[in-house]
């Protein structure tokens, strides 16, 4: 079978189920894209009437005929492998369309701008509107480990380095950390969100097309070095009175497109640059930076289920739903499937964060692949980034926690996961160093024996003139050594109402 006759796949997400489905994916899809492209078109055709570059009457038929529908999607995207970019067979397409109802007003269509303009404007219309659906979702998130935080703040368990019992502390203080995590990606997101910049610069970001146009329209002889531009053909002409509004067409030191970004900018919702932005990549690597941190602030909360919900540990569990975790080889499983989805994501994401950051590299005033390369690793990371969030919403608000589970794992090494506090007790009368070996060596002796910590302690002949069975057992009780878990449960919760509630 030849390529052309190759039949037109779909991306639906198959292998990736931590996307598919999600909001964030409906976000970014080709036709959200090429939606967004002419977004952009309809914000220059809407941006230069504000300042006298073109008739208002053309704005309308353009805005008219900027719709998916009105385009085969499929050649479009075939048709951009001719120019490596698909704005190229967009503008040219676009154009017959807006001609076939107003062959004047098909004369303003991309009157101006160059390819990235376009397609860098929809790209930060596109991750806008995903960054505002991860926003809604890490809010939701943030709320419920708020919740589970302060409801849990005297729920005790251990907390493990290196993958051992370290000290004793509260699952409210453990869900108060995954709750700064998010908190942080949070006010990132809104504040990256926040300034994404529209483009415009035309050919190589000087906006001379622009002047160039003004002139024009004003009948001016000579325009720039290429007085002949326009001869020989019928350009329609602004109204003499729309020429007059603004800086540009009116024949001031400014009329050289500048006065075009803040309308540009504001059509489409979006910060206005201080310069174009063709090779000054910092949009697209804070993009990259900052879906990297949400997907692995999600990520940190998802493994720490994923142990958490291990068979011999149980502190933790998903909750439930039908199919939810499911085998197809093993009835009894059910696996931690939510968490598994979260964890994909930010195992994925930096790889394409990278791809973003090497694009800060771009040569002179358009690079020859670099912009090209960011494409489709920006689309992934906003995929994965939002279905991370959308998918932690769900595993947040309905985690089932086991106290019962925790407070029996702290048993298991019969009191020494509080040696800690007993080696204080001990500093002041056999000095730290002393102390500390001694409890180590009634550590590996309690491991070894199997008898509890306390018992062996009891028995040792510096320790029983000292402390009765008793005092050791209060001592060793890891429910009264969780040191300042509650007041810093405290603090994450009013940074929390601080920095990640409603703006």
């Amino acid at each position: 079978m030849s390529v052309n006759a190759m039949p037109v796949g779909t991306d639906s997400g198959l292998l990736a189920p931590t996307w598919a489905g999600t909001p964030a994916a409906a976000a970014v899809t080709d036709e959200a894209w090429l939606q967004a492209m002419f977004d952009a078109e309809v914000a220059l055709a809407r941006a230069q009437p504000a300042v006298g570059l073109t008739p208002a009457a053309a704005v309308e038929a353009i805005a008219s005929a900027a719709h998916v529908a009105r385009l085969d999607l499929a050649a479009l995207s075939h048709a951009a492998r001719g120019a490596a970019n698909p704005v190229v067979p967009l503008v040219a397409a676009f154009i017959d369309v807006v001609a076939a109802t107003d062959p004047g007003a098909a004369e303003y269509v991309h009157r101006g701008s160059t390819s990235q303009d376009i397609l860098d404007s929809a790209a930060m219309l596109v991750s806008r509107r995903v960054l505002e659906l991860i926003a809604g979702d890490l809010s939701r998130v943030a709320a419920a480990l708020a919740g589970l935080a302060d409801s849990h703040r005297h729920t005790v368990m251990a907390w493990r380095t290196l993958g051992q019992h370290a000290v004793p502390t509260t699952f409210g203080l453990k869900a108060a950390g995954w709750l700064q995590l998010v908190v942080d990606a949070l006010v990132r997101v809104r504040s990256v969100g926040g300034r994404l910049p529209a483009q415009l610069g035309g050919a190589a970001g000087t906006l001379a097309a622009y002047r160039e146009y003004a002139a024009l329209d004003r009948g001016d002889e000579a325009v720039g070095s290429c007085g002949s531009l326009g001869a020989g053909r019928a350009v329609p002409r602004a109204p003499e009175g729309a020429l007059q509004r603004g800086g540009i067409g009116n024949g001031s030191q400014n009329d050289g497109g500048v006065e075009l970004l803040a309308p540009f900018a504001e059509a489409l919702g979006l910060a206005e640059p201080v310069l174009p932005w063709h090779t000054l990549r910092t949009p697209i690597a804070d993009l990259g930076a900052v879906l990297q941190l949400v997907t692995g602030a999600l990520g940190k909360f998802a493994l720490d289920v994923q142990t958490l919900s291990r068979t011999e540990i149980g502190e933790v569990s998903e909750p439930a739903a039908v199919g939810r975790g499911a085998s197809s080889a093993m009835p009894q499983k059910r696996n931690p499937a939510l968490a598994t989805l979260i964890v994909s994501a930010a195992r994925q994401v930096p790889a394409h964060a990278l791809v973003l950051a090497q694009c800060l590299l771009a040569e002179d005033e358009r690079p020859a692949g670099a912009w090209h390369a960011e494409w489709q690793p920006l689309r992934e990371a906003l995929r994965l980034a939002g279905g991370a969030a959308h998918t932690a919403v769900e595993l947040a608000e309905g985690l089932v926690v086991h106290p019962e589970r925790m407070l029996a794992n702290l048993e298991l090494t019969g009191g020494a996961v509080v040696t800690e506090r007993l080696n204080v007790a001990l500093a002041p009368a056999l000095g730290k160093a002393r102390a500390k070996r001694l409890l180590t060596a009634a550590s590996a002796e309690a491991a070894d024996t199997g008898r509890p910590l306390r018992e062996v302690l009891s028995g040792h002949p510096e320790l029983s003139d000292r402390f009765t069975l008793a005092e050791l057992s209060e001592l060793l009780d890891p429910t009264r050594y969780t040191g300042a878990a509650d007041a810093l449960v405290d603090r994450a919760l009013r940074a929390y109402k601080n920095d990640g509630g409603t703006p």
